[in-house]
């Protein structure tokens, strides 16, 4: 439950670096909006594909929280890298 609540807080925080990097406009801000759109398309295939080759837990629980852990690995990067400028 932590690991959920955790990962709006980290999702918050990319949320707002991101909106300071895309309104400051020019190339680092396309490159940020490309960037955020096809990690998330990516993220969701990875998921998706560990959903149908068997990769994530059988357990509903275990799987969701497999599934927050990635997330959360892939969020935090996002906050540090963003958080450097």
């Amino acid at each position: 439950m932590l690991d959920a609540w955790a990962l709006g807080m980290e999702a918050s925080a990319v949320i707002g670096l991101r909106t300071m990097v895309l309104a400051g406009g020019g190339a680092r801000a396309q490159s940020e909006a490309i960037r955020m759109t096809t990690e998330k398309m990516a993220a969701a295939a990875d998921v998706g594909l560990k959903f149908w080759t068997g990769g994530l837990p059988q357990a509903p629980d275990a799987a969701t929280r497999a599934v927050i852990r990635d997330y959360r690995t892939k969020v935090r990067a996002n906050r540090r890298r963003l958080a450097k400028g």
